[in-house]
């Protein structure tokens, strides 16, 4: 045993006893093809947004909406009214503040759905808008959607001009998601000439008094931001008297670029606002309902609907292959699996490798497609966090044809490799996809424009890469190590940005230098390991607010299983056998453990625009504790 790791024998009984049970739980959920799939939640936008499209696509006739529709959007009031802050707004995630994107939006759902602007809550809501800012204080989608009824002035909406295909590789230097909603949107936007709403419809009890509806002033007349406000104005010169041909052979191009999208995939990008703006795109095109294309497009959608009776909400895309492989990586570790389970999953994640070119290659032209997307189907668009975490499955995970299961891997790997950024890291979707001028857009106020490179999914595909046997010197692995290195914060944390969020990417920086052979001596290191000790909860747990994205610095919140479990993992890859902190998180994860092997989480630790769209991945509140403990049980039993 390690000096001064003071293990009671009660600790590791209640340890061994909390896997059995989160075992036995993760195990039944295993469906008969193989793999795991938990909800993915988010906030009301999501079905905000949904009555929106109710309104283009079925608009009430004399005030009343089709009784179909109007069930549909009775569930979907319920649920946002469900889900009011105490101060009358609405947040992105669960106990935040009030939100004023957020809070525009549901207020726009909920008066077209009916509800009377002088009822209390809605009375609530505009005061917290008002006090917020305004409409105008609203991001630029929520101007965009609106002014797609007249409801915001065109003039001082950003213009998504259909031309940008027409302009080389300029599409491809956005975000993989961001280009996938501005192609269909350029083309809503270029064809829609105002839908109705309901007459004497307004939202106008939203504009702040006295407050300008233009785009805000930049700070410099010499900088970017101003650069593309007057292109902006360019853009919507050429709108009114710009070539009407090159205007239609542009959105024709967008027309076939999202339909060659929509093919082997589960909608757009498979993913909520790619998804709906298609069907808007299509509908314009006069793809009318009984089309297969539009059909198709709005059934990929609907399938993103839960609405069981009980509860209705939306979920922003499907987590399968995600919660497949750390599910599977999870048992695994803790040996609790029957063989015949961890060969189904890893069967059923073989068969989801990517074989066809997608966005990526733009940028590598000459790369054998491999990888895997985070849904059930989306061959364009696979990722690099979702292909790490799948090798890293499989690495343990053996399907019943180990050469193809082989070649597999080996494909993965050179995609993961020629995926290296040349800063050393690794993004989500591209390679280099850092042109922070994008940024400066009037529609990226988002904060999603870019990919760039994070130490979260950096540290994941360094573990992947090490289970396989590439060696430490490979110089893959030490750009990957020199870019970790490099990219530490101040306090020994690193920044996480798909999970909430110094937690986060402190455990998977951690967990990919040591599977690097970085010495749990390097500074680096130690520094890390003190961090996480230092921010612990007094319970014994770890939790973090999404705030912190907002602060640029850690924000404490209360205990969290998911988080707790990184930070566990994350001193346990920085050699910590000695402090108490790892006991105490164990006992943290005992205690909260409820007696069918799972835990609660109701607050969103997963990421996914920061500071605008926060995630809630309901298996991560069992996935995560289960392989912590594994991994501290395993770490025990080596110290014996």
């Amino acid at each position: 045993m390690s000096p001064g790791l003071q293990i009671t024998d009660s600790v590791a009984a209640g340890v061994a006893q909390a896997i059995a049970k989160a075992s036995d739980w993760l195990l039944g959920q295993q469906s008969e093809k193989g793999y795991w799939w938990g909800d993915l939640t988010a906030d009301t936008t999501l079905e905000s947004d949904y009555i929106l499209l109710q309104l283009w696509l079925y608009p009430p006739q004399n005030g009343t909406w089709n009784p179909i529709t109007r069930v549909q959007i009775d569930r979907a009031v319920r649920s946002i009214l469900d889900r009011q802050c105490s101060g009358g707004g609405f947040s992105i995630y669960t106990g935040g503040p009030s939100d004023v994107s957020a809070s525009v939006k549901a207020y726009f759902a909920l008066k077209l759905a009916g509800i009377d602007p002088n009822a209390p809550a809605m009375t609530r809501l505009r005061e917290c808008i008002l006090s917020h800012g305004g409409l105008q204080a609203a991001n630029s989608y929520v101007k965009i959607n609106l002014g797609l009824f007249n409801l915001y002035p065109k003039e001082h909406i950003p213009s998504v001009p259909p031309e940008m295909i027409l302009m080389g590789r300029v599409l491809y230097h956005m975000s993989a998601w961001a280009r996938a909603i501005v192609v269909p949107l350029a083309i809503v936007q270029s064809l829609n000439k105002g839908r109705p709403t309901p007459a004497g419809f307004t939202v106008d009890e939203l504009f702040a008094p006295g407050v300008s509806k233009a785009f805000p002033c930049p700070d410099s007349f010499f900088s970017w931001k101003s650069f593309f406000l007057g292109v902006d104005k360019l853009c919507k010169l050429w709108e009114k008297y710009g070539s009407k041909s090159i205007r239609n052979k542009a959105i024709e191009q967008c027309k076939q670029w999202v339909l060659d999208r929509t093919r082997y995939t589960d909608g757009l990008a498979a993913i909520y606002p790619p998804m709906m703006y298609t069907i808007m795109a299509l509908d314009l095109l006069g793809h009318a309902p009984g089309d297969p294309d539009r059909d198709e497009a709005e059934q990929q959608f609907l399938n993103l609907m839960v609405d069981d009776g009980k509860h209705f909400y939306f979920q922003p895309c499907f987590s399968v292959v995600w919660d497949t492989a750390i599910a599977a990586h999870a048992l695994a570790e803790a040996g609790t699996a029957p063989p015949h389970s961890l060969a189904r999953a890893a069967e059923w994640l073989v068969g989801k490798e990517v074989r066809k070119k997608g966005d990526w290659s733009v940028h590598r032209p000459g790369v054998e497609p491999s990888g895997w997307y985070f849904e059930f189907a989306n061959e364009y668009y696979p990722d690099i966090d979702d292909t790490g975490m799948v090798v890293i499955a499989l690495a343990f995970a053996r399907a019943s044809d180990g050469a193809a299961q082989q070649a597999t891997i080996k494909r993965a790997l050179n995609w993961l490799i020629a995926m290296q950024a040349a800063d050393g890291g690794w993004a989500a979707f591209d390679v280099d996809n850092n042109w922070p001028v994008l940024t400066h857009v009037p529609f990226a106020d988002h904060n999603a424009m870019l990919d760039p490179t994070c130490p979260d999914i950096t540290g994941r595909v360094l573990e992947g890469m090490a289970l396989h046997g590439i060696p430490a010197d490979h110089p893959a692995m030490r750009r990957g190590v020199d870019y970790l290195i490099r990219v530490q914060e101040q306090d020994g944390s690193w920044y996480g940005r798909w999970g909430v969020d110094y937690i986060y990417g402190t455990y998977l920086a951690l967990r990919g230098l040591r599977a690097a052979g970085e010495s749990d001596r390097e500074v680096h290191v130690l520094r890390a390991g003190e961090w996480l000790r230092a921010i612990q909860n007094a319970d014994g747990g770890w939790g973090e607010s999404p705030e912190s994205y907002t602060q640029s610095a850690y924000v404490n919140a209360p205990s969290t299983p998911s988080q707790t479990a990184w930070a566990l993992l994350g001193l346990i890859a920085s050699g910590d056998g000695r402090s108490d902190s790892i006991e105490r998180a164990a006992e943290y994860l005992i205690r909260t453990q409820r007696p069918d092997g799972t835990w609660d989480e109701p607050q969103a630790t997963g990421t996914g625009f920061p500071r605008v769209f926060y995630l809630n991945y309901h298996m991560y509140r069992n996935s995560f504790p289960l392989l912590a403990l594994a991994t501290f049980l395993k770490l025990r039993q080596q110290d014996n």
